[in-house]
């Protein structure tokens, strides 16, 4: 501390502290108004965070009590400390009865209690210690609020206790070593005390914002350490006749029939026929039971959600599984199965899905910002569901409906189980399909399927010609996934979105969307790339359907969560593989083939997350470079650890490598450190550079020079602590100095030089010289 905040600590200060027991009160105020101060942010930053109002309240009073407790620091103070055991013991009473009664988020419980017991507690705070629990409660407050942060409103808090706790510790310090303010005074005056402490505070700020931010970023997330109680809202009460075959979207009704949900197709659209009408512009049309990709426009951008996630995903929301020739509908929207959870849990299992296939375990934790449907978004293949309404519904295609629509600040808790997407295992995958899969996801109008099915053919036989693949091995079409990948990578490259969409023409009554988009207008809305890869696929017997849902969003590196818009949402194709379940393709151009998927290493999506956004920011030549240099060290760091998962072998390969690594790192940081200690020598004058040779010398033997000593003072001491001869050299060197640097007198250098290279010989040292 004394680095950056010249404390003018004297060399008494052992007789200062030994006047000042432990029962001393405490008598500096900044040091108890820089405290309230730490405790009042912990507060406001609880109010920001979790929208409450604790401070409204909690601050005033603090305020008082921390006035009462300074003029009554040195009264015994026993009916106080009577009443505030009493409040306590209330307080307590208080919160183990919220954690009963709220099975959902014991965090708000717990901070309520620590403002109470602060509030209490400072009414009766004599000591600097009693000042201490302060610190740490506000601490607490501002690490809970943390918790419960969703945005960057935060942040100010946060470095705003930083700055106010940096001369809070200062503070605290100078009272323990006794050192009070009149003294200070004497010792410096005001104006040096601007000068010097100001520049050093903000410097000291800069460099804890700096690694912490650096910590931030490096901080590995391993899925072991993930906290089994997640986030939910309060509870729901719903009316028990939920049958969950209804959809309700705000935006999409019938026009005077406003409880008939989930039927209509735009907000000023007379039926689910396919007629033209407008997108609604602030919900997705796709988000119902029927799906019309005959209306046009667009929607106004929005933030509908914020997700955090271990790993990015396409947060699915529902699934259609027949075309209607304008777009989809869900043919068993009334067969869905109703899901009760225990009235003790919010815990809600999903049957799980027939699939033999390895998955990945990630948590995702929503928070709805702005009205949606009663679907619930979620990455596919669900387990389990904390959700705040004592039931919900699970439809035939995955989808997870709720008993009401999903409105501002509802939290919830997913728990998927993410199959890891092994594109050798998928081609090896056969296509021996269920009859169940036969029967609902190979349907395609009798009117277009030879042409679509002629037209898939063709693509496919010209795969030579086309470049898509460019690798050193050349990839054949033999398995279903490889041409699902060939066929979605040219409807992404051969088939364009309307420059304007807005214009993009309706469709006639005898219009098929299929036909139009392949043979008339040679592209479409993005949706409808999607619609034509799901039709193609079906057309040469390969199963599958249209998914809705919305893209991760926008990753804000700084609160760690996914920022989702209403105009992320989009449809995907979902292709079916026996034994391995759904996977999902993207067609629509300038989006990822391959939607995101979870990894087998996910212990620092932050860091990468992090340089995804740095990323966007600089020149394309040098994020490609750096793209490759991090690549190399990741694989480097995942074959390290791969080692220690083959056994014993493995781990005795592991160990060496370290040790090796290791050594050549200390080895490599000792070269590096003594070239810069010549480079630095070399730049010193020839006296200075030999007086500094001396002192690192004597540093390594143990008798270092302090900063308040003298060259002559030092010479005198090393008497005392080394040998005659090497005593002699030390005090010729440092005699020669002064004279060289005080009194301009030239030293005699071959002399001097020839007497240090002596002692080195002598002592067995080798030391390092310009």
């Amino acid at each position: 501390m004394n680095q950056f905040w010249r404390l003018g600590v004297s060399w008494d200060w052992r007789q200062h502290n030994q006047g000042s027991p432990l029962l001393e009160v405490e008598d500096s105020i900044p040091l108890r108004v820089l405290v309230l101060a730490l405790v009042i942010i912990g507060i406001v930053a609880m109010d920001i965070a979790a929208a409450t109002t604790f401070s409204f309240w909690a601050i005033p009073i603090s305020v008082v009590g921390t006035v009462w407790g300074y003029y009554y620091r040195r009264k015994a103070n026993t009916a106080i400390k009577f009443c505030i055991a009493i409040g306590m013991l209330m307080a307590l009473g208080g919160f183990f009865g919220r954690i009963f009664g709220e099975l959902n988020d014991t965090r708000l419980a717990l901070a309520e209690l620590l403002i109470q017991l602060q509030v209490l507690h400072s009414f009766d705070v004599p000591r600097r210690k009693d000042l201490g629990y302060s610190i740490v409660i506000g601490l607490i407050l501002l690490g809970v609020a943390a918790t419960l942060s969703q945005t960057l409103a935060f942040a100010p808090v946060l470095l705003l206790f930083l700055a106010i706790a940096l001369p809070t510790l200062v503070f605290n310090y100078r009272s323990q070593l006794g050192i009070n303010n009149s003294k200070l005074k004497s010792q410096k005056s005001k104006k040096q005390k601007s000068s010097s402490g100001v520049p050093s505070y903000f410097l000291l700020f800069g460099v804890v914002v700096g690694l912490g931010l650096v910590v931030f970023a490096l901080l590995p997330r391993f899925p072991g350490y993930q906290l089994r109680t997640f986030p939910v809202s309060s509870p729901i009460e719903v009316n028990q006749s939920f049958t969950g075959r209804s959809i309700i979207n705000p935006g999409y009704v019938r026009q005077g029939n406003a409880n008939n949900q989930g039927n209509g197709t735009g907000s000023n659209q007379q039926n689910q026929n396919g007629e033209p009408g407008k997108v609604d512009d602030s919900f997705y049309y796709g988000f119902n039971s029927q799906m019309n990709q005959n209306l046009r426009g667009e929607m106004k951008p929005q933030v509908v959600m914020r997700v955090r996630s271990q790993a990015e995903g396409f947060w699915r929301v529902l699934a259609f599984d027949r075309y209607t020739g304008k777009g989809w509908e869900i043919s068993r929207n009334d067969d869905v199965t109703t899901i009760k959870r225990s009235p003790w849990s919010y815990q809600i299992y999903i049957p799980p899905a027939p699939i033999s296939g390895r998955t990945k375990e990630v948590v995702q934790t929503y928070t709805v910002v702005s009205d949606l449907p009663n679907l619930i978004p979620a990455l596919s293949y669900p387990r389990e569901l904390y959700f705040p309404t004592p039931m919900v519904a699970l439809d035939k295609e995955g989808g997870l409906r709720a008993p009401v629509g999903l409105s501002k600040d509802l939290t919830y808790t997913v728990i998927s189980d993410v199959p890891l997407r092994d594109r050798t295992l998928l081609g090896k995958a056969t296509n021996d399909y269920p009859q169940s899969i036969k029967k609902h996801y190979l349907q395609i109008p009798s009117e277009i399927a030879a042409k679509v099915k002629q037209r898939t053919e063709e693509i496919l036989a010209e795969y030579d010609q086309q470049l898509v693949w460019k690798s050193e091995t050349k990839k054949t079409l033999d398995s279903t996934y490889e041409k699902v990948l060939y066929l979605a990578q040219y409807v992404k490259q051969h088939y364009a979105i309307p420059e304007n969409p807005l214009e993009f023409p309706h469709l006639n009554d005898n219009e098929d969307l299929v036909e139009a988009f392949l043979f008339k207008y040679k592209g479409g809305y993005p949706d409808h790339f999607s619609t034509v890869l799901t039709m193609m696929l079906r057309s040469i017997g390969i199963p599958a359907r249209l998914v809705a849902g919305f893209a991760a969003g926008e990753f804000n590196p700084f609160t760690g969560m996914y920022v989702v818009r209403n105009t992320d949402a989009y449809a995907m194709t979902e292709v079916y593989f026996p034994k391995y379940g759904w996977f999902a393709f993207d067609p629509i151009p300038n989006h990822p083939l391959i939607p995101p998927s979870v990894e087998d290493v996910q212990t620092f999506s932050v860091l990468r997350q992090f340089w995804q956004w740095v990323a966007g920011w600089l020149p394309s030549p040098v994020t490609g470079l750096l793209n490759n240099v991090f690549s190399w060290i990741g694989k480097a760091i995942a074959w390290f650890f791969g080692l220690f998962t083959q056994g014993w072998f493995g781990i005795l390969t592991g160990l060496i490598v370290g040790t090796t690594t290791g050594f050549f790192a200390w080895l490599g940081w000792t070269q590096w450190q003594e070239w810069r200690t010549r480079r630095r020598l070399g730049k010193l004058p020839p006296m200075e550079s030999l007086y500094q040779q001396m002192l690192q010398w004597t540093a390594k033997k143990g008798l270092g020079k302090h900063p308040a000593q003298t060259p002559l003072e030092y010479a005198k001491v090393s008497y005392q602590h080394h040998g005659t001869t090497t005593a002699q050299v030390i005090d010729e060197i440092c005699q020669a100095y002064v004279s060289w640097r005080y009194g301009g007198q030239k030293p005699n250098l071959n002399q001097l030089r020839q007497r240090w290279e002596e002692l080195k010989k002598t002592s067995g040292d080798r030391v390092s010289s310009s």
